[in-house]
């Protein structure tokens, strides 16, 4: 008989409280729920993309950069989510409980400091909360334009406010006429010329200040080279015009007589990324 005995199973430790402040949002009265940005690696080599609509703007992501990345904070955001995506009714449950606190009412909770609803049934619960808690404020900026189209817009909670960003791929279903969008600018003059409102003062104004909410960019030096004078609205509109028209161009191959092979283009095989990404502004 053998005396070997399995390992246990080893249950990922889950965070002892879940939202939390930095020094900007404390200023203004607002809690953060933070989760990985866009795509990374666990520990166990588990992989995840918390930002699935994620386009331009993941190149210049703010919460790639600096105090994000530092073990200590990674290991924090990345707790948060195995926690969603291990247990989502025991997430949903905390949450609730966490919020049931007196310090939350009438405050106001920013969803994703960095992350989106990368899912419908995390949004399904984020929505299940909201509507539980009526005496906190919540409100997120997102790129998941369909999801949200499809489980928010039709009957939205009354605490609930959002803005829709650009920099996503998909950006085109956006109407500026009547959506509440958020466009990242190269700095605040430009924002003033594209007549555009500056969220600067508070980050609350994405949600409470006039509807075409104007961003500055970090002021990190690589950031501002590769947005190149563009805003992410702009950059996003190059990239998908290139990636549409590489469509197109794959789609008008001619087959030569006595040749079964379709001919490649002209380009290398790195025309699988657009030029707007590889070369100039986007490097």
């Amino acid at each position: 008989m053998s005396s070997h005995t399995s390992a246990p199973t080893l249950v990922p430790r889950r965070p002892g409280r879940l939202l939390t402040q930095n020094r900007e949002m404390r200023a203004i009265g607002v809690w953060n729920w933070t989760l990985p940005a866009w795509a990374g690696r666990f520990p166990d080599g588990k992989t995840y993309n918390t930002c699935p609509s994620a386009g331009i703007c993941r190149h210049v992501c703010y919460a790639r950069f600096g105090t994000y990345t530092w073990p200590t904070v990674k290991a924090k955001h990345q707790a948060n989510l195995r926690f969603v995506l291990d247990d989502l009714p025991g997430w949903e449950q905390a949450m609730l409980a966490e919020l049931g606190r007196r310090k939350f009412r009438g405050t106001w909770v920013r969803i994703h400091d960095s992350g989106d609803f990368h899912s419908d049934p995390y949004l399904l619960a984020w929505l299940r909360v909201i509507r539980s808690r009526p005496e906190t404020n919540f409100y997120a900026y997102t790129k998941e334009v369909a999801r949200f189209r499809a489980l928010v817009e039709p009957d939205p909670p009354a605490n609930f406010l959002w803005v829709y960003s650009f920099g996503g791929t998909q950006d085109a279903m956006l109407d500026i006429e009547r959506d509440r969008v958020a466009d990242v600018f190269p700095d605040e003059e430009a924002i003033a010329a594209a007549g555009w409102h500056s969220q600067e003062a508070s980050d609350l104004l994405a949600v409470l200040g006039p509807r075409l909410v104007g961003i500055p960019a970090n002021r990190i030096p690589h950031f501002l080279h590769r947005l190149g004078g563009r805003t992410f609205r702009s950059w996003q509109e190059e990239v998908d015009a290139e990636r549409h028209a590489q469509r197109r161009r794959r789609g008008g191959l001619r087959l030569v007589h006595g040749d079964a092979r379709p001919r490649p283009s002209a380009s290398t095989g790195s025309d699988q990324v657009p030029a707007a990404e590889r070369h100039g502004r986007a490097a």
